[in-house]
């Protein structure tokens, strides 16, 4: 007999409040006696939730396009690894203070691959899409189809389903100093000068923290699948 007591499981929240507890205290402790003495609470509060958050997007990320991966491996995967490379860094503290979630494209092999990503940070949470910092070859691919191909672009980055949710304005330090010569009156003048090609959009920690997470990040994410699809075909990558 069913018993109707019991209804469907709760939804689980992958990212709780102990999260930004744990960033607030690494902030003021980014130091390696601290995090080791709390390695395990780092474990239990973020790795092991966000590596169960990858594993169960991957539909979602698969209904979007099944060319970008949900990888839930501890070293190399989607979850970025809490250390600081610090090598050539001013700033010698060890300790990332944020958690960082990339599902890159699969023939990508670091983060200037084109691809989804989530930034967890106390008082700065955000998605972000596209390809950041590529190499100047590739940066000339995709700057040669926005002169080309204007009205592509404009479906892509300036369709308002995307810029309702999204901001894709460039910053000053991700511009060329000038257009390019060969982009003679370009319809998109910034565009033309662009290094990086990335977008994103604010999130709450309310948000973050809430049992509907997955689905609104997908449904996110799902509004910019034609801007990821222009970069990806002006590389060469299928979408």
């Amino acid at each position: 007999m069913l018993d109707e007591t019991k209804g469907p499981p709760l939804r689980q929240t992958y990212f709780t409040p102990a999260v930004f507890k744990f960033l607030h205290e690494l902030e003021d402790n980014n130091n390696r006696p601290w995090f080791e003495a709390n390695k395990d609470r780092y474990i239990r509060t973020i790795r092991e939730p966000a590596k169960e958050f990858i594993a169960d997007f991957e539909p979602r990320l698969t209904a979007i396009s099944d060319h970008f991966v949900a990888d839930t491996r501890t070293n190399g995967g989607s979850l970025m690894r809490p250390y600081r490379d610090t090598r050539f860094a001013r700033d010698k503290t060890p300790y990332k203070t944020n958690v960082g979630i990339q599902f890159r494209h699969d023939m990508g092999k670091d983060v200037h691959a084109p691809g989804f990503y989530l930034h967890i940070e106390p008082g700065d949470c955000w998605a972000g899409v596209g390809l950041w910092n590529p190499e100047a070859k590739i940066a000339r691919k995709i700057r040669d189809r926005i002169y080309e191909e204007p009205q592509a672009w404009k479906k892509a980055a300036w369709h308002k389903l995307f810029t309702d949710a999204w901001d894709a304005k460039p910053a000053d330090e991700e511009l060329l100093k000038r257009i390019p010569r060969e982009y003679e009156d370009p319809e998109f003048p910034l565009d033309v000068r662009r290094k990086s090609f990335v977008a994103s959009s604010k999130l709450t920690q309310k948000a973050v923290t809430s049992k509907s997470f997955d689905d609104d990040l997908a449904k996110l994410y799902n509004r910019a699948a034609n801007y990821n699809q222009f970069l990806c075909e002006s590389i060469g990558l299928p979408f």
